[in-house]
């Protein structure tokens, strides 16, 4: 039931992100067809992927999830930095439009804890990373909130949420990968470990949906950084 369950408010927020994101760019028909065609097939090869079994930490001598995570992340900062474009187009997404997505990352945290309460997972990490998308969702809330109301306030707040919402993530997939069973690169122990993340449905929240938020996080602090140095000037 719980995967069901899992499948379902994974993939409606999945869409939510990439339908919020991909509208709001100031895109073209076209480039919104191309973005959509792409976000598309990544997410059918992240699905693909899972069912072949090649995300348990043991198919692999590097960690495929963790390939997953990092390379939409790579290929967009890239091409933010090196094309001016793309760069605006990213900076184009309103900060409490980032924010507010976010929100969504309650979900995913709240099953890593279901999970753990089941055995399906042990250790620090369902707790590190259910706990700690939870509480980046529900400060998510209010956050986006009062930035609505003052755009330009608030930025002392926004950094210290976004740093947490960074290294919220950056731990969780770190937790997840050293402590899978088998893995060459487990240091924490357990029989369990990590192991209902590689599957699926549950794969699609590293391989899909810390991506995602990743990215989210670096434009704000792009955002960031553009508000301090026009302050400054």
């Amino acid at each position: 039931m719980l995967d069901l369950i899992g499948t379902t408010i994974l993939t409606a927020s999945i869409a939510v992100n990439l339908n919020a994101a991909i509208t709001t760019m100031p895109l073209s028909p076209v480039q919104k067809l191309t973005t959509v065609s792409i976000a598309g097939l990544w997410i059918g090869l992240a699905i693909a992927l899972a069912t072949t079994g090649i995300y348990a930490a043991t198919a692999t001598p590097v960690p495929v999830v963790g390939i997953m995570v990092g390379l939409p992340v790579i290929v967009i900062g890239a091409a933010a930095l090196l094309s001016t474009g793309v760069r605006e187009t990213l900076l184009a997404l309103p900060v409490p439009l980032l924010i507010g997505l976010n929100a969504l990352r309650i979900f995913p945290g709240a099953f890593m804890v279901l999970l753990a309460s089941q055995g399906q997972l042990s250790g620090p990490f369902p707790q590190s990373a259910g706990w700690g998308d939870v509480i980046v969702g529900l400060t998510a809330i209010p956050l986006t909130l009062a930035i609505a109301r003052n755009p330009r306030g608030h930025r002392g707040a926004l950094l210290a949420w976004n740093l947490f919402g960074t290294l919220d993530l950056i731990v969780a997939v770190t937790l997840g990968i050293i402590s899978a069973p088998g893995s060459p690169l487990q240091l924490i122990g357990g029989t369990v470990g990590s192991t209902a993340v590689w599957m699926l449905p549950w794969s699609n929240i590293p391989t899909l949906l810390v991506p995602f938020y990743l990215i989210t996080h670096a434009i704000i602090f792009a955002h960031l950084a553009r508000a301090n140095r026009v302050t400054a000037n």
